[in-house]
């Protein structure tokens, strides 16, 4: 069977883009809780810090504070040892239209979609600075940084379920024919 182009499998594309954008993203960013400080490069170490004063990510923020949250720092393990990893075998998978990546796509993307769905909900469900929240201790966001942060998690939630879905459909096509060859082969 022909190849056919990345350029003409357009989900494949935005899931090309999204896997190979994802290295960089993991490696400056999500990364740095866990290298030692001195192999940050200062840049890298000042983005973290704008990007958590501005948004007051509780996620990020925790990771690199005091105080993580021991579930999310779960899911950074995931990412290391897991998702990390998928990025690469996924992108090159699609370069050279791989079918047998699906398999890996599919559980990443379901994975992905679970872990990213309870840091949407947290997100969602904390609330706005007020003089009760603010003198109680809680985590507090305001209405700016709530839609800062929905939108940069929000898009990691719905391509990998979406990934998930598309993936799920493809590979029932894919056993579904086998079948029916099988069955059609055992008939003769």
């Amino acid at each position: 069977m022909a190849q056919t182009p990345l350029t003409s499998r357009p989900l494949d594309l935005v899931y090309f883009g999204f896997f190979v954008s994802h290295i960089f993203a993991s490696l400056c960013i999500d990364f740095q809780a866990i290298y030692p400080s001195a192999l940050v490069p200062g840049f890298l170490r000042t983005f973290a810090q704008w990007y958590i004063h501005t948004s007051n990510d509780p996620f990020i923020g925790g990771m690199f504070g005091n105080d993580p949250l021991i579930w999310f720092k779960s899911f950074l393990c995931l990412e290391v040892f897991f998702q990390f990893p998928t990025f690469f075998i996924a992108a090159r998978g699609l370069l050279n239209d791989s079918k047998k990546i699906y398999v890996l796509m599919l559980v990443y993307g379901a994975s992905t979609a679970t872990t990213v769905w309870p840091c949407v909900w947290t997100l969602l469900a904390t609330p706005e600075p007020s003089p009760a929240a603010l003198a109680s201790g809680i985590a507090t966001l305001s209405s700016d940084q709530r839609v800062m942060l929905l939108a940069s998690y929000v898009p990691f939630f719905l391509l990998p379920l979406l990934m998930t879905v598309d993936v799920a459909f493809r590979l029932h096509g894919i056993v579904g024919e086998a079948l029916s060859t099988r069955e059609a082969v055992k008939r003769k």
